[in-house]
């Protein structure tokens, strides 16, 4: 029986929900106990303000828990795409903020002793088909030659030294991107922040929020508080609290099935330098081996939007084994999925709306984005010049007939599998 819970809450289960009672008031409320929610408040109450958290999960069961602790910080549209569409000054500024990001991760999970399995390892990034390698190999030149980003392209001739697969038409590598255990780093921001003297409902509904003289109403499953600011964090778990953001973000599934542990030289022949791993399909999957270096998992968009099917699981565990044929019978000891949040011009957003600030749309790169977009939206509460983003513009466009479910993600997802299928034609 595979388990449809997350691998990682093995070694991190969920904490128990906190039974201290909601207060009537608060100088900032944040909605969402994720990454962005707990990095908000952490900022908040360091500083000395009075910050309640709620959720209507367990604190991090979204995608915080749930995610491949891959620590890409990616933007999805290319430089050029980002010039076209933002200029070319929002653009530079948006790669260089990715790069800000990332190090200012690896440096909080330092200075604060975070236990959470992170290792620098780098990502290589699987061409996958020949015509992808020479603009990998152009990416790779430019993220050396303009951010200073250790990254070099891999023929196909020399890519046996990082992946055990010959499905590949050689990659890059980049060396400024690496794993963790997410539910680890969760739960430790979990602990700082109520160590910090902020209060996280789980378990909590928003029901809504309400604008008041000098602050607001924030109405929950357990009585209204009165705020002066509130920050919304929740992501692809946006509910009808809030219906205009629910509007402009587009919940997609991300599933990761995880292997039974395999052999030290099963490991060593498919994953040598023991990398994350990307690649550059429409359909692409991302996969890297387990914190404890014995597993495969293994990721990828899952194209349903409601229950729990089986198929997903079987498309991912054909795609590995097109990838690895050594394990075409291999047992899938865990699958299951998170909600990622897209928006319309697939780049993340710090924003605000009638005085509430937001953090959200991180199109699947939230393990980085999350904690930096959640601290930039707490600082922009204390009115601190550091809040200064590149992410700081208009809000995401509405998405038309959204409401909250993505209801085209099947044929979505049929429409990119086709034209995968159309590349190995080429």
């Amino acid at each position: 029986m595979i388990k449809s819970e997350p691998y990682w809450w093995q070694a991190a289960p969920l904490a128990a929900s906190d039974p201290t009672p909601v207060r009537g008031t608060a100088d900032v409320v944040i909605v969402g106990a994720g990454y962005t929610g707990l990095s908000a408040a952490l900022t908040l109450a360091r500083a000395g303000r009075s910050v309640q958290v709620f959720d209507r999960q367990k604190p991090g069961e979204g995608a915080s828990s749930r995610n491949g602790g891959i620590t890409s910080g990616n933007l999805r549209p290319s430089l050029a795409a980002l010039t076209k569409q933002f200029g070319a000054e929002r653009a530079a500024a948006l790669v260089a903020e990715s790069k800000a990001a990332r190090e200012d991760l690896y440096q909080f999970i330092a200075e604060e002793g975070i236990d959470c399995d992170f290792k620098l390892v780098g990502r290589f990034a699987g061409a996958s088909r020949a015509a992808d390698y020479e603009r990998l190999a152009r990416e790779a030149d430019h993220l050396r030659s303009a951010f200073g980003i250790e990254a070099y392209p891999v023929g196909r001739g020399e890519q046996q030294s990082y992946i055990g697969s010959t499905f590949y038409h050689g990659g890059n590598v980049r060396m400024d991107i690496g794993g963790l255990h997410p539910a680890k780093l969760h739960a430790a921001m979990l602990r700082l922040a109520r160590d910090a003297g902020a209060l996280v409902h789980g378990e909590t509904a928003v029901l809504g929020i309400r604008d008041e003289a000098g602050g607001y109403e924030v109405l929950t499953a357990r009585g209204a508080v009165r705020a002066s600011h509130v920050i919304v964090g929740t992501n692809g778990y946006t509910d009808r609290f809030d219906r205009w953001l629910r509007s402009r973000l587009v919940p997609v599934r991300s599933r990761i099935i995880a292997t039974v542990p395999l052999s030290a030289n099963l490991m060593g022949e498919l994953m040598p330098s023991r990398m994350m791993y990307s690649e550059t399909r429409k359909l692409h999957y991302y996969y890297r081996p387990s914190p404890d270096g014995t597993r495969i998992l293994f990721g990828g968009r899952d194209g349903t939007i409601a229950g729990d099917a089986e198929w997903p699981t079987a498309s991912l565990r054909r795609a590995l084994a097109d990838i690895f044929p050594q394990l075409a019978g291999v047992t899938i000891e865990h699958s299951w999925y998170g909600n990622v949040a897209m928006n319309r011009d697939m780049v993340p957003r710090i924003f605000a709306r009638s005085g509430r600030r937001y953090a959200a749309g991180y199109c699947g790169s939230g393990v980085v984005w999350a904690r930096w977009a959640g601290r930039k939206a707490a600082l922009q509460v204390l009115s601190d010049q550091a809040g200064g983003s590149a992410l700081d513009f208009r809000p995401p466009r509405w998405v038309p007939l959204i409401s909250g479910k993505a209801w085209f993600m099947p044929a979505v997802f049929g429409w990119l599998r086709f034209r995968d299928w159309l590349a190995t034609r080429e």
